[in-house]
């Protein structure tokens, strides 16, 4: 399948090149980005520079998607990466599951929101992936993470216990939540987030 760039008000959000290799590995070398996603740790460059060629053929086989968050800077040609989104495991019936992290200088200003909403419209549309369904999973001690998804309107599903491994091999509990076409976006009340 054929790359796709999206754009919002302050991102753009492109396949990763191997330009982006020292930020990817300067931002994953963030412990929480190692505590709560599945990258291995300790996250060499030699683990960038393999992620970059793997999302090339991630696009081609159309099963994971990556997309590298760019914040647009209105003084400079060249957008800086502050994360990355994807829609992995597209199975091909309508399915697929989100998923991101951000680098800790771009946290809490949105961008995650801004970024999951562009991936979530097109995966849903018919001229992106025309997905059914989007899920959304998280450790539970990622309340961030469960703040954006609750935001973006997923509904919370329950909780997998010790559902979740992560680049240091240790299991912890998860959050699922998940995303219908047809869904609203107004945020739901998370039973979770609400204690």
């Amino acid at each position: 399948m054929q790359a796709v760039t999206l754009t919002t008000d302050r991102l753009e959000l492109t396949p990763p090149k191997p330009d982006d290799v020292e930020a990817i590995y300067a931002g994953c070398q963030d412990p929480l980005i190692s505590r709560f996603t599945p990258i291995p740790s300790p996250y060499l460059r030699s683990h960038a520079e393999e992620f970059v060629e793997r999302t090339a053929r991630g696009w081609d086989e159309g099963v994971n998607l990556d997309w590298a968050i760019r914040r647009r800077d209105r003084s400079s040609s060249d957008p800086t990466l502050v994360g990355m989104i994807g829609l992995y495991r597209n199975d091909g019936k309508g399915q697929a599951e989100l998923g991101y992290w951000i680098a800790p200088e771009a946290r809490r200003q949105g961008y995650v929101v801004e970024a999951a909403r562009a991936v979530i419209d097109w995966g849903f549309s018919p001229e992106g992936r025309d997905l059914v369904r989007i899920e959304w999973r998280a450790n539970t001690a990622n309340i961030g993470s469960a703040r954006a998804g609750r935001a973006l309107g997923f509904r919370y599903e329950g909780l997998l216990r010790q559902g979740l491994t992560n680049g240091l091999g240790k299991r912890a509990d998860g959050w699922m939540a998940a995303l219908l076409r047809d869904d609203g976006r107004t945020p739901p009340p998370w039973p979770v987030l609400e204690v």
